[in-house]
């Protein structure tokens, strides 16, 4: 049976023709340059120009495979659009990325902290309900908005023929003040914020939203961490998932709600839940070292070449090093301490060279996530029979990959899909078709 798989994305937008027996048939990825201009800390998308990029993505792929079954969604979460009661956007996409939420609200605390502090719930600025708090009460809430959904739930509405969006429990939770257990958005947290519950999407018992302009049947979305890891895993869910790109992530699955104090609990599509745990600058930090080594070169030579390849190859000639320094890869910060900065400690006059400070930061970019997922064994979590691979940042060093399996004690192969999150849209559509 073939299905077609969606992925709205930041960068880009992905559609797949995924077959359960064969894989991936046929795939298009085009650019999402759909970003406007805004103030320096808004991330703002126009939401009619990702529609349009979509659905001829969308078209081409079913002009070529006229027999697809259905059609599932997936992409990026948190951000929040605005719609009319005709179910057309009255605002841009306002993107995970989006920074108002760390603007000021007084002298001691951010407008995300504010609210996570008078409704107990951790929140992060880019979450769904951190833009619309701030926007409430800055007067910037379209008048005439009768609902807000993530990109996705705006996308699965008009494919479906609804005016409506329905939202799925994964993606009802990105945008915060969510109850995981209850899986439902929490009403008193929502009073406490002064939230009028009623602009929230309606959270769907049946995934299939309807058969509309593409003549086939459209899935509920379903958040972009879950899918990548159904994609990734083919849905398997007892390995682990790594993932490695601009950032880092590591998503292992639990039947039963468990919360640790390193990785956040989110539903997974169907029941149980994805803890997951993620590096703010993951594979960052190795293109740092690059650009580190790149303008060094250029500061001796005054040319400027890529060091990729010099690194590779110093690591593929290189004997075993274990003196390396210890790096603390948090660059960027982390979610819950934005203005954490990493560091390098156990330096001497004989681990001092490139070399070392390669492996300094690989083993630093690992040990990051696995301090994380060590959170969830101490909690007695099952140990996944194997770890998976995702991300550029492994298909492209195969030392990295040897890296993270020495500091997790487990082999990892990397997933045979590129397209992850879109071919998990598709297995999760798959599903519920059959």
């Amino acid at each position: 049976m073939k299905i077609l798989g969606l992925d709205i994305g930041t960068t880009t937008i992905s559609a797949v023709v995924h077959d359960d027996k064969l894989g991936v048939l046929t795939a298009r990825t085009v650019k999402n340059d759909s970003f406007l201009e805004g103030e320096s800390w808004e991330r703002i998308q126009d939401p009619k120009v990702i529609y349009e990029k979509a659905l001829e993505s969308v078209k081409l792929l079913l002009e070529e495979h006229p027999d697809v079954a259905a059609m599932g969604l997936t992409g990026q979460m948190h951000g929040i659009v605005y719609l009319d009661a005709q179910g057309e956007p009255v605002s841009p996409l306002y993107i995970w990325q989006d920074g108002r939420g760390d603007l000021p609200y007084d002298e001691h605390s951010s407008w995300a902290s504010h609210l996570a502090q008078i409704t107990g719930y951790s929140v992060a600025t880019g979450y769904g309900l951190v833009t619309h708090y701030y926007n409430l009460n800055h007067g910037l809430v379209p008048e005439n908005a009768a609902s807000l959904c993530t990109i996705h739930d705006y996308l699965a509405m008009k494919f479906s023929g609804r005016t409506a969006p329905l939202t799925e429990p994964t993606d009802a939770a990105s945008f915060g003040l969510y109850d995981g257990p209850g899986r439902c958005f929490d009403a008193e947290a929502l009073a406490k914020a002064g939230i009028d519950a009623s602009i929230l999407p309606e959270i769907i018992n049946d995934p299939c939203l309807g058969t509309g302009m593409l003549g086939i049947p459209v899935y509920a979305g379903i958040g972009d961490n879950q899918a990548s890891f159904l994609g990734a895993t083919g849905g398997r869910t007892d390995v682990l998932l790594v993932n490695m790109g601009t950032g880092g992530q590591i998503s292992v699955y639990s039947p039963d709600y468990m919360q640790t104090g390193t990785l956040e609990t989110r539903p997974f599509p169907d029941g149980g839940w994805l803890l997951v745990g993620a590096s703010l600058c993951g594979g960052r930090g190795y293109a740092m070292l690059e650009n580190f080594f790149r303008q060094t070169v250029k500061m001796v030579t005054g040319s400027e070449v890529s060091a990729y390849e010099a690194m590779t190859r110093a690591l593929d000639e290189g004997s075993l090093i274990e003196d390396y320094p210890a790096a603390i890869t948090t660059f960027q910060g982390t979610r819950k301490d934005p203005a954490l900065r990493g560091s390098f400690a156990g330096i001497g006059t004989e681990n001092f060279t490139p070399l070392h400070f390669i492996h300094s930061v690989m083993h630093g970019m690992a040990d990051e996530l696995y301090g994380m997922y060590k959170g969830y064994l101490d909690m007695n979590g099952k140990a996944p029979v194997a770890m998976i691979g995702s991300g550029n940042g492994l298909r492209r060093n195969k030392h990295l990959c040897k890296v993270f399996e020495d500091t997790f004690g487990c082999q990892l192969i990397l997933s045979e899909n590129n397209e992850e999150a879109a071919c998990g849209a598709a297995i999760y559509a798959a599903k519920h078709c059959k």
